[in-house]
């Protein structure tokens, strides 16, 4: 064959080669199309993040060390599963104002005594437009492998009074109520609780009090904060049969569908400016007042 001819044969099938890879890389326009509609929604990159922070380890699981988690020996939290289905999670060290603000969604589990700085923080956080969940229990019973006194333990008694009182919320302890495991009832929902406490009316506007004061729900400025009075639901090693549904209804009230976005808070600079109230020598809250009288408040807790 003479050499143009045969050159000329082979441009034309690498000409077909190509058009076939083509036609097999993109495939028929109708089944592209059945594919991308199949898939889930709820892409990893496509969810809203909610951050984490507290002393029940909804994240890492109960760990003696970084080499336990790392080698996966950690008995996983049953709750990291389910929050995983509908958010991208962030496990928080602290509440800066840095670390706020690319957030609209926030669940504290237990959280450790905040700092002046943190107080503050999270209170303009919500102000600016932030939901957030929080489980505030007066009296910790879920069980943990570390004993008491153990950093790594979930903290036995709440301690966030300078932050509840500037949303006017007073949590009880319910001394005369039997111990062990019970139901209540939020929204239609049995939720397992464990020695609970309460928020003790009247509450400032804006806020609400259901299931005989177990859970407060309060707008706050452009935000919203849920505060649970009890953790038991959260119990990692015997969790309730009902914990996962109650679980799931409460996040899905502080987190609604609506606003699922997944947008950081529309001013990332948080405005100190806008507290107006301030505290006395105990920690109480005194009418009018700066940021700087929140700040310091949790240096004399009630």
């Amino acid at each position: 064959m003479p050499r143009l001819l045969r050159g000329r044969s082979l441009l034309a099938a690498a000409a077909a080669l190509a058009l076939a890879g083509a036609a097999l890389v993109a495939g028929p326009a109708p089944e592209r199309e059945q594919e991308q509609s199949q898939r889930s929604p709820a892409e990893p990159e496509a969810l809203p993040t909610l951050g984490l922070m507290g002393t029940i380890p909804l994240y890492w699981g109960e760990s003696e060390s970084i080499g336990e988690i790392l080698g996966a020996d950690v008995e996983p939290h049953w709750a990291r599963s389910q929050l995983e289905q509908h958010f991208r999670l962030l496990p928080l060290a602290a509440l800066t104002e840095k670390d706020l603000a690319p957030l609209r969604f926030l669940l504290l589990a237990q959280p450790r005594a905040l700092t002046p700085a943190e107080n503050v923080a999270l209170d303009e956080w919500v102000r600016g437009g932030g939901h957030l969940l929080l489980f505030a229990d007066p009296l910790l019973t879920g069980e943990s492998r570390f004993g008491i006194g153990d950093r790594r333990r979930p903290q036995d008694v709440i301690l966030l009074s300078p932050i509840l009182d500037r949303w006017g919320l007073a949590l009880e302890f319910v001394e005369d109520q039997p111990a062990g495991s019970n139901l209540r009832e939020i929204a239609g929902r049995a939720v397992p609780v464990n020695l609970a406490g309460q928020f003790a009316p009247p509450v400032q506007t804006g806020c609400t009090l259901e299931a005989d004061g177990l859970l407060a729900d309060c707008a706050i400025g452009q935000g919203r904060a849920m505060v649970v009075a009890d953790a038991a639901l959260l119990d990692l090693h015997h969790p309730a049969p009902e914990a996962p549904p109650a679980l799931a209804m409460l996040v899905e009230r502080a987190f609604p569908a609506g606003d699922l976005t997944g947008k950081p808070l529309a001013s990332s600079r948080m405005r100190l400016h806008h507290i107006e109230i301030a505290t006395n020598t105990f920690g109480r809250p005194v009418a009018g007042g700066t940021a700087a009288n929140l700040a310091t408040s949790v240096r004399n807790p009630p």
